[in-house]
């Protein structure tokens, strides 16, 4: 009994496609863009020497250009995920890089695969799109997670900074200055606009919607409610990083309580498909005596929706929100 390796290339492949957008981006944009460097982005640019103002721009630029995109067909796909993720790429290089991962697929694929001319277009066009996709998801959904993990101790040191007497465009700058990335870059673009004379509040808003994240909203909504019928700030924020704080350890609950569920599911949703590769891996004739009959084509297509129905069931049933 032989077992082809196809499969295995196939995977290999794709895992490459991976590697190198993520070690085309980091080449591109130095280390700095990296979401574990201690340093945020925006100071290190500072530090360079580059004028407060074209640094401003340039984030304003990064933070704004995917949205703006969303008009290219088959972009509108990426644009929301990319702008939460922040991709220093521009949608044009980043189509263009799709194009390259594809055609470094392709020649993955003419190299170490057997399969038609068509059928290898096909798979690294897909692997070409998809990777960059799962790549850009990866990158949105950790910056995300790191932007709530570090809001609680942001506000907490906004308290601090406005119980001892600074303003609150001050604590902003504070915050700024001494959270990393990706939060201190964003409060950083907040300081700076307030700087050059927009509302904060209006710069919350703003970052608020287009993380659509609910904790940063409500910030937006405490900052605002305090400018408009005054109040003590401190004592109204010391109580947001409580509820946010709360909310944060309450999700890590459900988080670890769903965990096997999760797993439970993802098995069961991929255990079928799995099952299907080994069989024709291992005995490709094995569907020989019945795919030729009336039923064969109907039962597939049965399965497959039952299969994509438990994907969704078991997605709905997992996530809870808090």
């Amino acid at each position: 009994m032989e077992i082809g390796i196809e499969p295995i290339i196939y995977g290999l492949i794709f895992v490459a496609v991976l590697a190198l957008v993520e070690g085309l981006y980091l080449t591109v944009f130095g280390k700095s863009i990296s979401l574990n460097n201690r340093v945020n982005r925006r100071l290190e640019m500072l530090e360079k020497g580059i004028d407060r103002e074209q640094v401003l721009e340039q984030l304003r630029k990064e933070m704004s250009q995917h949205m703006n995109a969303k008009g290219i067909p088959l972009y509108a796909i990426l644009a929301d995920k990319a702008q939460k993720a922040n991709i220093a790429f521009s949608p044009k290089a980043l189509i263009m890089v799709m194009l390259l991962l594809s055609a470094v697929a392709f020649m993955g694929l003419t190299v170490g695969t057997a399969a038609s001319l068509p059928v290898r277009a096909l798979v690294a066009l897909v692997m070409g799109f998809g990777g960059v996709y799962v790549w850009i998801n990866n990158k949105a959904k950790k910056r995300l997670g790191l932007i709530e993990e570090q809001l609680p101790d942001a506000v907490e040191l906004m308290v601090r900074s406005l119980r001892v007497g600074h303003p609150f465009s001050s604590a902003v700058n504070i915050v700024a200055k001494e959270v990393p990335d990706p939060l201190g870059s964003e409060f950083g673009m907040i300081a700076d606009e307030a700087a050059y004379g927009r509302d904060v509040s209006e710069s919350l808003k703003s970052l608020a919607e287009r993380m659509d994240m609910q904790d940063l909203r409500f910030l937006a909504v405490a900052v605002t409610i305090q400018q408009q019928s005054g109040g003590n700030l401190a004592e109204i924020l010391a109580g947001l990083a409580k509820v946010i704080r709360a909310r944060f350890k309450l999700f890590r609950r459900v988080k670890a309580i769903t965990a096997e569920a999760k797993w439970s599911g993802m098995f069961l949703s991929g255990f079928p498909i799995a099952a299907i590769l080994m069989i024709n891996v291992i005995k490709p004739d094995y569907y020989d005596e019945v795919k030729t009959t009336a039923a064969f084509i109907p039962a597939a297509i049965i399965v497959g929706v039952f299969l994509v129905a438990n994907v969704i069931f078991m997605k709905i049933m997992v996530n809870i929100k808090v």
